[in-house]
């Protein structure tokens, strides 16, 4: 079976907006539909990756039910609203994976380390098994420097993208790079493809 070069997405920051919420003072992912919103360009970005002829996938870790700050049924919601908004535009996602634990959380059930939360490379390796990816030719994009370190720990190549909102205290670990945004992250990527078929060639 031929293997595709895949995309693995981080989804808040990259794809919509984090959210400034004053109980914590923290950038965070939206606790309720209301306050997903999609960043500038970002499906545009997503399209450009599916024409170069890559599989998309969204990993994400997604605490806030963890920690008590919201519920399942609200993380569920903005998943379907963000995927009606995905497939309207005619994008095709080949899995999601999201981690719902934190070492410290307040839900018992959820409140331990676990092997999938970022930056654990677990959920690359699992889309690997479940579908025909090659890994050694595949990018992963995020904002933080957990979504780079897990690149790197599967074998794929990191693409830091600027974050979507001011720096303070509590959200220092972004990632350092030039690249504002996913659509420009897609034109970057698909300027490294197209080196590495020139050289093969």
């Amino acid at each position: 079976m031929k293997k595709s070069p895949a995309v693995f997405l981080d989804r808040d920051g990259v794809i919509n907006h984090n959210i400034y919420y004053k109980d914590t003072d923290e950038w965070e992912a939206p606790r309720v539909p209301s306050d997903l919103v999609l960043i500038d360009k970002s499906l545009d970005g997503m399209k450009k990756l599916q024409k170069e002829g890559f599989l998309l996938f969204i990993v994400s870790n997604q605490s806030s039910y963890a920690k008590g700050k919201t519920t399942l049924q609200n993380l569920k919601a903005i998943h379907l609203q963000l995927m009606t908004l995905i497939v309207e535009e005619k994008i095709s996602i080949t899995d999601t994976f999201y981690c719902y634990h934190h070492p410290k959380g307040a839900v018992p059930s959820l409140s331990h380390f676990c092997k999938c939360r970022k930056p654990s490379p677990y959920f690359l390796f699992l889309a690997e098994k479940l579908y025909p990816i090659d890994l050694k030719h595949s990018y992963m994009i995020g904002d933080r420097d957990t979504d780079l370190l897990c690149a790197k720990q599967a074998g794929v190549c990191p693409i830091g993208i600027q974050p979507d909102h001011p720096l303070t205290k509590k959200n220092q670990k972004t990632s350092q790079s030039s690249i504002k945004d996913l659509l420009l992250a897609s034109i970057h990527i698909s300027y490294l493809k197209n080196a590495c078929v020139k050289k093969s060639n």
